[in-house]
C-alpha cells in the first residue's frame, strides 16, 4: 500500500516520515481540538504527513478504577470533528469485533492493540471494513511473526496493513526496542515506531504504568536513522494530569523541537 490510500493525508510526496500523534485517550472535545491544532500547525510547517491519534476507549487497564473513556460514540464524534475541523485523517484502536464497524464510521485507520494482535476475528473484522489496519506488534512477539498478522489482513481482502513496533518485554517491568526488527517488518508492510509506548515501564506494584519520557528523543532518533516509515508519539499539554499513559507521554511544548530535529536527520539520511 501507499500513503495515498489514507484520505486527507497531506505531504505524501515530501519524502518524510509520517506521524501518528495525539493524546492517549479522548478526554473531551476541547483537549482534543487543542492538541490537534498545535500538531497540525507543526506538521504543516515541516511537511510531515500527519494522522491524529486518540483512543475512543481504553479497554486494557491495570485496575478496574482506571479511566476507560467518556462514552464510545461521544469520543468517536470528537475524532470525527477533529478530522473535519483540521482536514486530517484519524486513527483509533479497537478491542472487540463490534468496535470495527462502529469506529470505521468515524475514523480512517483502525488500530489493533499489541495485546490483541493475534486475535484473528478482531483483525479480520478490522480488515473487512476496508480501512487501513495498523497492527501493533505484541510485546511478546518476534518481528518475524508479524508477517502472519499482515497476511490475515490480506487474506480478508484488504491490502492496507501497517505494522507498529511498540517495544518488547524486557523482564517484568521494562521494555526495549530491538532495531534489528525494523528492516524485518518493513519487508512485510510499512513500519511505524511507537516511541512513547516503547518507553513504558508496565506492571508497577501501584497498578499505574510508569515510563521514561526523558528517552523519547533517543528512541525517535534511532528509529529515523533505521528508516522507519512512520513514528507514533503520544502527546498532551499536561501529561501529569492526563487520564491515561501520562508517565510516558511527550509534553506538547516539546513536540516542535523534536520533530524539527527528526526531519533534519531524515533529510540527511535521504542524501546518503
Amino acid at each position: 500500500m501507499t500513503l495515498t490510500d489514507v484520505p486527507k493525508l497531506k505531504y505524501t510526496n515530501s519524502n518524510n516520515f509520517f506521524l501518528l500523534c495525539g493524546p492517549c485517550a479522548i478526554e473531551g472535545e476541547d483537549m482534543a481540538l487543542k492538541i490537534a491544532e498545535k500538531v497540525v500547525k507543526i506538521t504543516d510547517s515541516l511537511q510531515i504527513p500527519y494522522i491524529f491519534k486518540g483512543s475512543f476507549k481504553k479497554a486494557n487497564r491495570s485496575r478496574i478504577d482506571s479511566f476507560t473513556g467518556i462514552g464510545d460514540e461521544k469520543a468517536l464524534k470528537i475524532l470525527e470533528k477533529v478530522s473535519k475541523t483540521f482536514d486530517v485523517p484519524t486513527v483509533t484502536d479497537i478491542h472487540e469485533i463490534s468496535d470495527a464497524s462502529l469506529a470505521a464510521q468515524y475514523v480512517d485507520v483502525l488500530q489493533i492493540p499489541a495485546f490483541l494482535v493475534r486475535q484473528t476475528d478482531l483483525v479480520v473484522a478490522a480488515a473487512k471494513t476496508g480501512k487501513v489496519v495498523n497492527l501493533k506488534k505484541g510485546q511478546f512477539m518476534s518481528p518475524e511473526s508479524m508477517k502472519h498478522a499482515v497476511q490475515k489482513v490480506k487474506d480478508a481482502g484488504n491490502e492496507k496493513a501497517w505494522i507498529t513496533d511498540r517495544g518488547t518485554m524486557f523482564g517484568y517491568q521494562d521494555m526495549i526496542v530491538d532495531f534489528r526488527g525494523i528492516p524485518t517488518m518493513r519487508a512485510f508492510a510499512p513500519t511505524i515506531l511507537d516511541v512513547t509506548h516503547s518507553l513504558q515501564q508496565p506492571n508497577q506494584t501501584s497498578g499505574v504504568t510508569g515510563g521514561r519520557p526523558d528517552m523519547i528523543e533517543t528512541i525517535a532518533r534511532a528509529g529515523i536513522v533505521n528508516n522507519v516509515d512512520g513514528l507514533f508519539i503520544e502527546t498532551h499539554f499536561d501529561p501529569s494530569n492526563a487520564k491515561s499513559d501520562g508517565a510516558n507521554m511527550l509534553h506538547l511544548d516539546y513536540l516542535e523541537k523534536l520533530l524539527t530535529n527528526l526531519v533534519t536527520i531524515r533529510k540527511t539520511i535521504n542524501t546518503l
